[in-house]
């Protein structure tokens, strides 16, 4: 989302976002193993714009249940080890809302945070999730966080069958700051990875875990059960990286860190 004005995505955008998560130009495969790929874009002279996409196959999940999953907040906050804090701010349509979400980054790095603007679409059997950086006067960037900036970053979910689909993940993130080139090689060597083995063994869980847990409370299915405040668009700017902190932490050493068991 270039603009200058938030736009919330029309059904061109979702295309567009569909059309590069298929499309193999332009990227390198960094990792292939176990059913997960993840390919990169190099940095493009003077940006600090990482680009990632991974695609995983699930042969014991339906893309019905995967949407689920990606849309549930409460059940995020049990699986995503990463997440510090997340929550909704408000709605802006049916299928459009802005929310926050923070996550540890790996030390001695500092966490990061995000407010995005967020838009989902069903499409035929397959579905479309995305996002981009958005700001909002009542959620400036914290002190002990450093506000980054998703350009546009998603999911896109195929069904392969009943109970298989396939699931692609693709960013484009500017995380204000160098980073150390461990970092960047981590993430996509073990970090994207992990992460994608991690949302597919929380959805083979969920079934279970939902029937416990408000099971037929979906407002991303059924939008007449939100309780979200409507937000006007008037009260939303686009978040400009240039506008944010911008930190040094190229030289920052790799430290030894408990990883969380797969």
């Amino acid at each position: 989302m270039s603009g200058q004005t938030v736009t919330i995505p029309d059904d061109r955008a979702f295309a567009s976002f569909k059309a590069e998560c298929l499309c193999e130009e332009g990227w390198s495969m960094t990792y292939s193993k176990g059913g997960i790929t993840v390919w990169t874009q190099a940095l493009e002279a003077g940006r600090s714009v990482h680009k990632i996409k991974c695609c995983m196959v699930c042969k014991d999940v339906s893309a019905e249940t995967m949407y689920d999953v990606l849309h549930d907040i409460e059940y995020r906050r049990k699986w995503d080890t990463n997440v510090i804090e997340t929550f909704d701010i408000g709605k802006l349509t049916v299928n459009t809302d802005v929310g926050y979400y923070s996550w540890k980054c790996p030390n001695p790095l500092r966490n990061r945070d995000v407010i995005t603007l967020r838009s989902w679409l069903p499409i035929g059997k397959d579905y479309i999730i995305m996002n981009y950086s958005v700001k909002h006067a009542k959620y400036p960037p914290k002190k002990d966080m450093v506000r980054a900036v998703s350009i546009q970053t998603g999911y896109m979910i195929q069904s392969q069958g009943p109970n298989h689909c396939t699931l692609t993940y693709m960013a484009q993130v500017d995380p204000r700051g160098s980073l150390p080139k461990w970092v960047v090689n981590k993430s996509s060597h073990f970090l994207a990875p992990r992460a994608m083995k991690k949302i597919n063994k929380a959805c083979v869980k969920y079934s279970e875990w939902k029937q416990r847990h408000n099971p037929g409370f979906k407002p991303w299915l059924y939008p007449e059960q939100t309780t979200l405040p409507n937000i006007p668009l008037s009260e939303l700017s686009i978040q400009h990286a240039e506008s944010l902190e911008n930190i040094d932490e190229s030289s920052l050493a790799e430290t030894q860190e408990r990883e969380d068991s797969d």
